[in-house]
């Protein structure tokens, strides 16, 4: 399964996508192209010194034609015939367009335990509400706004002394192990999508005592 990752930022999701590719964990999976919608984002430099194809696709060219600025992205990607889009900090709603070229083939990765804290700059609104719980979620992109199937989703405590750079940077520690999981996954064709149901095929390990309480109890 050959796969393309999509970044706006510094690329700490790629990293970690690059190097469980490297350490082996992403049997199956080979990431061949990474595109940037700015030549300032940081992942370029991430995937070039993996030796993976990197380019951007400026959005500013394309002003308000988003449709001229996806088939540009298209045509980049044409020549890797890709398997799977990965969204790892892409700060771009993708359309229809797009998706219906990769039905149920683009997945992102999100700051929250979606549905709740769609969005952006969601990490000032979670420590507004005193949420107590947050995490990452990966699923797969729909034409909402992260409203697609969930995959995974793993948690982390708010704690007090946290504000939005701090939470950002927790969170991400969580992120860094749910997106090569869930690249993985797909690569071994365990992922079954029922309408917004997604089923993981041959479960594995032991739910037993895994809930997670915080504030912990007395």
């Amino acid at each position: 399964m050959k796969f393309a990752v999509f970044c706006s930022g510094r690329g700490s999701n790629l990293l970690a996508l690059l190097k469980a590719y490297e350490s082996g964990f992403l049997s199956g999976a080979e990431p061949v192209a990474v595109i940037a919608d700015s030549h300032y984002a940081g992942a370029l430099n991430v995937g070039r010194e993996f030796g993976v194809y990197s380019s951007f696709v400026p959005r500013t060219a394309y002003h308000d034609n988003r449709e001229g600025f996806e088939k540009r992205l298209l045509e980049v990607l044409a020549p890797f015939e890709v398997d799977l889009v990965v969204l790892a900090g892409f700060q771009r709603l993708l359309s229809g367009y797009f998706l219906s070229k990769f039905p149920l083939r683009v997945i992102n990765i999100h700051p929250a335990l979606l549905p709740s804290f769609p969005g952006s700059h969601v990490w000032a609104k979670q420590i507004d509400y005193s949420v107590k719980l947050t995490g990452a979620t990966v699923h797969f992109v729909d034409e909402g706004v992260d409203s697609g199937p969930i995959i995974i989703q793993g948690a982390v405590p708010i704690l007090e002394s946290y504000d939005a750079e701090a939470l950002s940077e927790a969170i991400l520690t969580v992120e860094h192990r749910l997106l090569p999981q869930a690249v993985r996954w797909l690569a071994q064709g365990r992922i079954e999508v029922n309408g917004r149901k997604v089923i993981l095929k041959d479960l594995r390990g032991s739910l037993k005592d895994k809930s997670f309480i915080y504030p912990p109890l007395d």
